[in-house]
């Protein structure tokens, strides 16, 4: 990654870890996409190679990101899906020109139109988060348990209790805490 930035949090779902490019929403958040070549980077991270992006497309995508989270946690929650995120949802589908391929491996891959834009890849991230919103995907929509998180993620572990975003950043530091918490607690209670 590039020196200076936060490392991208990835993960198995590519809505869900575009969402990701903003953490911490409830404590001091941290922004993983500050430029456009910074958006750049994470798409070509994601297969979605594009040639440039401007100041617009990045707001573009940001719109995309926090549309997606806010209609993603309603789902989670299993309240009304904002009407504006949906909309903005469904304008950046709509907008772009990707082609769907399968790859010798029997994958499919998103191939964006032949000038490689940042709205053809922005289609490919509305696409999907429709796909888990609308339940077409096997697993479950659920929020990150740690208080400053809070992050929509799609849950597809077999048992589909997952708490934590990311096991090595939310997950760790919550577990960190309780084990604190438990060693402080026994230090009091050992004290005569």
């Amino acid at each position: 990654m590039r020196a200076g930035y936060p490392d991208f949090r990835l993960g198995n779902v590519l809505a869900t870890s575009f969402t990701g490019t903003l953490s911490e929403r409830h404590g001091v958040a941290v922004e993983r996409i500050p430029t456009p070549r910074r958006l750049v980077d994470w798409l070509v991270v994601n297969g979605l190679t594009v040639g440039s992006c401007t100041a617009a497309q990045l707001d573009l995508a940001r719109d995309l990101r926090e549309s997606i989270h806010a209609a993603a946690t309603a789902a989670a929650i299993q309240a009304p899906l904002p009407a504006s995120a949906v909309q903005a949802i469904n304008d950046r589908s709509a907008q772009g020109r990707p082609t769907a391929i399968l790859t010798p491996e029997g994958k499919r891959q998103w191939q964006l139109g032949s000038a490689s834009r940042v709205e053809d890849a922005l289609s490919v991230i509305a696409a999907d988060a429709i796909s888990i919103i609308a339940g077409e995907r096997d697993g479950r929509l659920a929020l990150c348990e740690a208080p400053t998180c809070r992050a929509a993620f799609f849950d597809t572990s077999r048992s589909r209790t997952r708490k934590w975003c990311d096991m090595n950043t939310c997950g760790n530091r919550q577990k960190k805490a309780r084990f604190n918490t438990s060693q402080h607690q026994n230090a009091r209670l050992s004290r005569p």
